[in-house]
């Protein structure tokens, strides 16, 4: 049985300076988080870094599982932002029929994925790998994520059947949002996550257009 869920005792301050010193402990930790990963950066840690007292950080955030907790619901909300409004600027032409038009799209959403995400990336694998560790009632990523994928798989698509949209989001966003993440480590040369990528798009638009043979 997992532990409660500890009382939220954050300050959420209303004046300037108080924000302010509250959002610099939140890129602070969102820094080393990205670095040396959660469980290797201790509170103490971003205190120093942050250059203010121990007691300063845990007025606002008396537990590091509460700057988890911010960090990947700030993530998730400028993820949000920035994927709707770049997926939804995409052109939208006629509906897809051949294998290439399905791979077109897949490249267009990992394209996506990959614009919004790598250049975060050390930070979202580090919040992502922590989700498991505390139980603190982190949001979920992959689910509000999913929303957004179906959106975009019923705007190239159209309407159809809910439970296959479903599927197709699943299978785009734990193959494709995967793909990227692992694409986007620091050993992987430019070059190479293109054609990794690139490949995933192939990958997916030919089991897409499998899929809506398969049901015609």
């Amino acid at each position: 049985m997992p532990p409660p869920k500890p009382v939220d005792r954050r300050v959420r301050p209303k004046q300037e300076r108080a924000i302010a010193t509250r959002e610099h402990i939140l890129d602070t930790a969102a820094e080393l988080f990205g670095q040396r990963g959660v469980d290797n950066t201790s509170t103490n840690a971003i205190a120093a870094h942050a250059h203010i007292s121990i007691g300063t950080l845990y007025r606002y955030f008396p537990e590091r599982s509460f700057l988890v907790e911010e960090l990947l619901e700030r993530l998730i909300a400028h993820v949000e932002q920035e994927f709707t409004q770049r997926v939804f600027s995409l052109p939208v032409g006629q509906s897809p029929q051949t294998s290439d038009d399905y791979v077109a799209i897949s490249a267009e959403i990992l394209d996506v994925f990959a614009e919004v995400l790598i250049a975060k990336s050390d930070l979202v694998r580090a919040l992502i790998g922590s989700v498991q560790f505390y139980s603190s009632g982190l949001p979920e990523f992959e689910p509000r994520l999913r929303m957004l994928v179906k959106l975009i798989v019923i705007q190239f698509l159209g309407p159809g059947d809910a439970r296959e949209h479903d599927m197709i989001s699943w299978v785009l966003v734990n193959t494709g949002f995967a793909a990227v993440l692992r694409a986007s480590a620091d050993d992987v040369a430019t070059g190479d996550r293109a054609a990794a990528i690139a490949m995933t798009a192939r990958m997916i638009g030919t089991w897409l257009h499998g899929e809506m043979q398969r049901q015609q």
